[in-house]
């Protein structure tokens, strides 16, 4: 299992559009993902997880990821949040 911390760019965080992106990102990949904040951890793959985390621009988040393809499982979703969606 691997983690990282990334910080949210985009000026709406991770709702509505920018979380559909993320889901589908994550959901390309065999690895179970997580995405925590403060002391709540949720499915990277479930898009009523990622929005009940209310994540705004500015907040840094934890992604988690267990399985054989992790490594770029992370690195997938942590470039996607720093390019901040391509908004």
């Amino acid at each position: 299992m691997i983690s990282r911390d990334v910080t949210i760019k985009n000026n709406v965080g991770l709702h509505a559009r920018p979380a559909t992106f993320f889901i589908q990102k994550a959901n390309s990949f065999k690895s179970s993902i997580w995405v925590e904040r403060e002391d709540r951890r949720v499915n990277a793959k479930s898009l009523l997880g990622v929005l009940s985390l209310g994540i705004v621009k500015g907040m840094t988040i934890t992604l988690l990821a267990d399985g054989p393809d992790e490594n770029d499982a992370i690195d997938a979703l942590v470039s996607l949040i720093e390019t901040g969606f391509n908004e």
